[in-house]
């Protein structure tokens, strides 16, 4: 389009000025030019478009005002008025110009966009003819015109920085608006915005200049708003050559393209319209960093509050979600913690979002799987709503993470979210309700072993689960109610928790007292962070103790039985002040003090906090109290308060001492709740010891109470009072004896039910005053317990054909036998000796029960259930025993092997209680090592979970004895009886004597010996401790040696002992290649169970042959060597898929009963004597045919089925029949015929013939 031509001015060209105005030349002043330019602004301002007349009659003075003169004289109001004048022109003479000239518009333009600079200084008195100036411009569209010129983008740019630049806070909103009606109108009716124009914009969104320009950034947003239709197509243009094509020369700005997208996602998504597909592209680049600068970005965008971008572009958001599995560890990191804004901003994407993190939860990288549960706990604290159940279970998980930062975090978590919703109720009952199984999870975590797990617990429990800085009645009451909801499992570990801080508290008074310092320190360290610099952090704390005497008065105060919990602050106030200086950015030492304290400082519990405690326990009897409210019943409330107070009553008896809270006690006493009183006659057994002395009321309210318990109570109660009058009276002699007198006089084995409390309370009496009633306690065991009790049978069972019943269903007269059975026992125990030889007696009586599978009497008279309750007492009483030393020393291999046989019982119940004692006496160092042992019979055992447990016990147990080994140096003394390689020689002897054992060269049986022995050797041998795989090696060669001690000259047993020792020396082979190392510490063999033998007349058997090798000899104690085990075969039969152990690592092979053994190490060679060859070198395709003296009649298998049977087992687990033949067979019946000789029972020369058969008596003096 091409400008028409100039106008010409009227008549002879010259120029016509407004009435009253003056000719304006450059030959007059700068102040007259102003002057009368102001009048022709006026003139001008009153002039509308209708005008023609006067139009033309000033267009000279119009083309005058274009001059050079004017636009570019120097005096700044001069300019200013010459472009008020000239935008009016516009005004007037629109749609034409008078200026017709591409150069002198250009030229005029540029110069009022200069003059709008004049719009900074809004305190100038020019201000408003320079906001007339941009109103009449804006008003007009002058800068249209512009579109005609070739140059008109350079017009704009500078118009448009000129605004940016001028506009601030200062300027009303008339201004803004006027701006934005400029430069919009140049966008949008023009052909397009060139890439200049558009950067101008956008500069201003860049967040380093839009913080130093908020203005500008604001302007810049309203015109985006704006134009938003006209410019998107522009926008997409530019981001299009930038992120598709890589053209990051188009534009100074590529460097800033994401923070642009997410300024411009903000002000209006409509402006990325077309942007976002080139998005999802680039998430999808090769490189790594660029995929993590496009998900930060994007995790802006989807996680911004408004946002509706994920349910827009679903693409997009799949596409995105799909870098949660990226192989970039950031960009992983990026997603994780975009969902803690995206859970807390869009509810809704939650479910979305569950998958992904739930992977992540168990992402390799530390970082990741911390900030997954920092994502979730942030949104669970702002709102639980937030997070759904499935979330919360990943923190549950990580709370046992590997790593220590993750489970802390993890724990914090959750124990912020219960302090907030459980605690403080800030959400209501619901979700006190929702998460309401935190409070268990975090005591379960107590159970591990890291003493960092145990430390956050306790820090958790005093700051967020009760925190101390309660008041002492709130305080309780939250303990109160929350002791009352907690699990089983939790409330133990809080007792564990209160037991070791005041096991804690005693080992800092032996610190003080400076008693047995080495032992205490050791033991300190254990139960501090980091032993390694604990121990350096505690020699120094003991020598600040031996200088500051304060010092040390301030610690025994806090470890003081009477110290309260405001005292106990004040004192780790005070500690913590002496030990601050000098001050130090970090100071370690100060920083393991203060563990030390929180452990020991009795925050919670003193005596106004446990008589804040009774109080609520009388509201609970009274029903005052907020039970309901709480969640639980007063019942509930009731029993969990005494089983509160009992426990403290062990860690802070002194609290207890007052004549307010015995009388409480003594109302528990009078409760029909039968754990109610039990719980309340052990809390005055744990804390009466001055009752007698200082409250004479309560000792003559208690006795008759306690007589009444021990005669007619429940039989814990029975055993609790005895306990009790014996703990806190000092005249306990006349009070048992009032309590035995009577209750030996009315026992009567006719009226079983009246009998298990008497029973009871008798065998405690007999165990704490021996010597008292030795002589009337020998009567009643030889008259009563043994001959009128046990050997007789007065009832018929229901023969229901259950192995296993509940104990409501249990007939009384079993449950006065086996009370009986315990009260031989504890009258035993309390004996202390063997001189009348009674143990003798009783220990017969009791294999005598083991090898009639319960039935004493064999009159079949009691059902099979109850055969398995008195097969149990009898196992558990022999194991009870044999934890006393006098009386470990006369049990006979045979009774150790009955007894061990227990754990095969046919009876699930049976063999989980039996295999739990035998765990929890072992674990406790209380029974001799051979009966670690025993847990090898664990492989037969039919039920997985069962195998499981026993190793999981094997594992503790092992774990227990060598951290003993090593945390008490007189124990090195004593390895024979602590080492755990010292449990191989009574395993081989207790297999070889295996009641399943009979054929000695049958695979099948051979193979259960193979898996019982790898049961027990794979533990033993994760690791080469101490060259200890050359010491088992050692310990089976030597055994070979020797004769077996319970049947020295039966050659078959001998012959059993050495096949079971070469199957144990293969199993060794196998499983290390270092066992062929030099041993120079000879094994010790027990001579109960070996016998040495002549070497002129040792059987051949098979040895290990190994060529010289220069190897070092390695220490037996003090040298590690670690060598992994080698697997040589696999076994690949159908028989094996029930094995205990996997195919990789079983040391024999099975294909069609043919046996071929590999070749071996070429150091090693395997030789066996001829008859146990003989089973591996038939034929193939032939099967191993026994001798014909072997022969003999088919014998039920005990433990684990053959594959027909295997389905007996899980009925068997359910309490149902096992079928005869089936599921585990019992040990019992076996071992009658092996240990036929050792249960010597003597018939009484009173026994008669009856009608009901024949019955037996055991003659117990003996």
């Amino acid at each position: 389009m091409e400008f028409p031509q100039q106008q010409k001015p009227p008549g002879d060209g010259k120029i016509v000025y407004p009435p009253g105005v003056k000719e304006i030349t450059d030959k007059i002043s700068n102040d007259e030019v102003v002057k009368r330019l102001k009048m022709v602004v006026k003139t001008y301002m009153d002039m509308d478009q209708d005008s023609e007349e006067e139009k033309q009659q000033y267009l000279g003075l119009a083309l005058h005002l274009a001059s050079d003169f004017f636009l570019r004289n120097p005096n700044k109001d001069v300019r200013l008025l010459v472009a008020c004048c000239l935008a009016d022109i516009f005004r007037i003479y629109a749609p034409e110009a008078p200026y017709t000239s591409h150069d002198k518009l250009k030229e005029i333009f540029l110069f009022i966009t200069r003059q709008l600079k004049g719009l900074e200084d809004t305190k100038s008195p020019q201000f408003n003819r320079y906001f007339y100036l941009l109103e009449n411009l804006a008003w007009v569209k002058s800068y249209n015109i512009c579109f005609e010129l070739e140059d008109c983008n350079e017009i704009f740019i500078q118009l448009f920085k000129t605004l940016f630049s001028v506009i601030s806070n200062n300027h009303n909103q008339k201004v803004q608006l006027h701006m934005i009606d400029l430069m919009s109108s140049i966008i949008m009716e023009g052909d397009g915005v060139t890439q200049e124009l558009l950067d101008t914009i956008l500069i201003n969104l860049i967040p380093a200049l839009k913080n130093l320009n908020k203005q500008a950034y604001d302007l810049a947003k309203i015109l985006l708003k704006r134009t938003v239709q006209t410019i998107e197509t522009c926008i997409a243009n530019f981001f299009n050559q930038v992120l598709v094509m890589g053209k990051s020369s188009v534009s100074d700005l590529s460097e800033h393209v994401f923070d642009l997208i997410q300024e411009l996602f903000a002000i209006d998504p409509m402006l990325l319209t077309s942007v976002m597909p080139q998005l999802e592209f680039k998430l999808k680049s090769n490189d790594g960093e660029e995929r993590l600068a496009v998900v930060r970005l994007l995790a802006k965008l989807f996680g911004a509050k408004d946002s509706e971008l994920a349910s827009q572009n679903r693409p997009l958001w799949q596409c995105f979600l799909g870098r949660f599995n990226d192989i970039h560890v950031p960009v992983r990191l990026e997603c994780v913690k975009f969902a803690s804004h995206c859970l807390m901003n869009h509810p809704d994407l939650a479910r979305d979002l569950t998958e992904y993190l739930k992977v992540r939860s168990h992402d390799p990288e530390e970082a990741i799987r911390h900030d997954v549960i920092v994502t979730i706990i942030n949104a669970g604290k702002k709102d639980l709503n937030l997070v759904n159940d499935q979330l919360l279970g990943f923190v549950r998980e990580r709370t046992l993470d590997k790593r220590w930062r993750v489970r802390k975090e993890a724990m914090m978590g959750l124990a912020q979210l219960y302090k907030k919703y459980c605690l403080h109720h800030e959400a209501g009952k619901e979700s006190a309700l929702k998460i309401s199984w935190i409070k268990d999870k975090l005591l379960h975590i107590y159970y591990q072993n890291s003493i960092d797990d145990k430390l956050l617990v306790e820090k958790i429990f005093a700051q967020y689960m009760v925190p101390h800085s309660l008041d002492t009645e709130e305080k309780m009451k939250c303990l109160y109610y929350l002791y009352a909801c907690l699990d089983t499992n939790a409330v133990k570990a809080l007792n564990e928790m209160w037991k070791c801080q005041n096991m804690l508290r005693g080992l800092v008074k032996e610190l003080l007292d400076l008693h047995k310092l080495r032992n205490t320190f050791f033991s300190l360290l254990l139960n501090l962070p980091d032993a390694g610099k604990a121990q350096d952090f505690m020699k120094k704390f003991n020598q600040v103790l031996s200088e500051d005497e304060k010092l040390r008065v301030q610690l025994e105060m806090l470890i003081s039985p009477t110290c309260s919990c405001k005292q106990a602050e004040i004192c780790v106030r005070e500690i913590t002040r002496k030990l601050t200086f000098p001050k130090q950015p970090t100071n370690p030492f100060l920083e393991m003090v203060k563990f030390l304290l929180e452990r020991i400082a009795p925050v919670h519990i003193d005596s106004e906090a446990i008589s804040a405690l009774v109080k609520l326990l009388n509201k609970s009897i009274e029903g005052t109290a907020d039970d309901d409210e709480e969640g639980v019943t007063p019942d509930t409330a009731i029993r969990s308060g005494l089983e509160l107070l009992k426990v403290l009553s062990f860690t802070h008896p002194t609290a207890f001492h007052s004549a307010e809270t015995y009388e409480s006690l003594l109302q528990c006493l009078k409760m029909e709740d039968d754990k109610v009183a039990e719980a309340a006659i052990q809390i005055f057994r744990n804390t009466g010891q001055k009752i007698e002395t200082e409250l004479p009321q309560i000792r003559s309210t208690l006795i008759p109470i306690l007589h009444q318990k021990a005669k007619r109570g429940t039989p814990h109660q029975a055993k609790q009072a005895v306990h009790c009058i014996h703990a806190i009276f000092n005249n306990k002699e006349v009070q048992l004896a009032q309590i035995f007198e009577p209750l030996s006089r009315s026992l009567n084995a006719d009226v079983p039910e009246q009998l298990i409390t008497p029973l009871v309370s008798l065998g405690h009496i007999a165990m704490l005053a021996p010597d008292q009633f030795a002589s009337p306690m020998k009567s009643i065991v030889a008259n009563f317990i043994v001959k009128d009790l046990l050997m007789n049978d007065r009832s018929v069972g229901n023969k229901n054909g259950k192995l296993w019943t509940t104990d409501e269903e249990v007939s009384p007269e079993v449950l006065a036998k086996v009370q009986a059975i315990k009260l031989l026992v504890r009258w035993l125990l309390g004996m202390k000796n063997n001189q009348s030889k009674s143990a003798n007696s009783t220990l017969r009586l009791l294999s005598a029960m083991l090898v009639s599978e319960g039935d004493l009497t064999e009159q079949k008279k009691i059902n099979k259930s109850d055969m398995s309750r008195l097969r149990l007492a009898a196992g558990a009483a022999i194991m009870k025993l044999a934890q006393e030393p006098c009386y470990h020393e006369i049990i006979t291999p045979e009774q150790f092997q009955l007894c061990g046989l227990v754990i095969n019982d046919e009876c699930y119940q049976v063999r989980q209680i039996f295999a739990q004692k035998l765990h929890l006496a072992l674990v406790k160092l209380l029974l001799p090592l051979e009966y670690l042992a025993v847990f090898a019979l664990c492989a037969k055992d039919p039920v997985k979970e069962r195998r499981a447990h026993a190793r999981q016990c094997l594992l503790k147990n092992i774990s227990v004895r060598r951290e003993y080994i090593k945390q008490n140096p007189l124990a090195q003394e004593k390895l024979v009886s602590l080492l755990p390689e010292y449990v191989v020689p009574y395993m081989i002897h207790l297999l070889a004597h295996d009641p399943d054992f009979t054929k000695p060269h049958e695979y099948e049986q051979l193979k259960d010996i193979k898996e019982c022995l790898w049961f027990m050797l794979e533990v033993l041998m994760t690791k080469n401790e101490n060259n200890s795989h050359a010491f088992l090696r050692k310990m089976a060669e030597n055994i070979k040696q020797t004769k077996d001690a319970q049947c020295p000259e039966d050659a078959k047993a001998n012959e059993k002992l050495y096949i079971v020792c070469d199957v144990a020396l293969f199993v060794i082979a196998n499983k290390s290649t270092a066992c062929h190392l030099d041993c120079p510490k000879e094994p010790v063999l027990p001579s109960k169970f070996f016998l040495l033998q002549d070497k002129a007349i040792r059987t051949h058997t098979g040895v290990f042959v190994s060529q010289p090798k220069p190897a070092p000899v390695l220490a037996a104690v003090n040298k590690t060597l670690t060598v992994p085990g080698r697997r040589i075969f696999k076994t690949t039969t159908a028989s094996d898929t029930t094995s205990n152990t996997s195919t990789n690592s079983s040391p024999l092979k099975s294909e069609n009963n043919y046996r071929v053994f590999p070749k071996r190490h070429p150091r090693f060679v395997l030789f066996f004597y001829s008859d146990f060859l003989c089973v591996f070198q038939d034929a193939p395709g032939q099967k191993a045919t026994p001798d014909a003296g072997t022969e003999a009649s088919p014998v039920k298998r005990r433990g684990r089925p053959p594959k027909a049977a295997t389905a007996s087992a899980a009925a068997e687990k359910e309490g149902a029949a096992a079928p005869a033949g089936g599921g585990a067979g019992r040990g019992r019946k076996r071992a009658a015929d092996a240990s036929g000789d050792a249960v010597n029972a003597k018939t009484s020369k009173q026994q008669q013939q009856n009608d009901e058969g024949t019955k037996r008596q055991i003659d117990l003096q003996r």
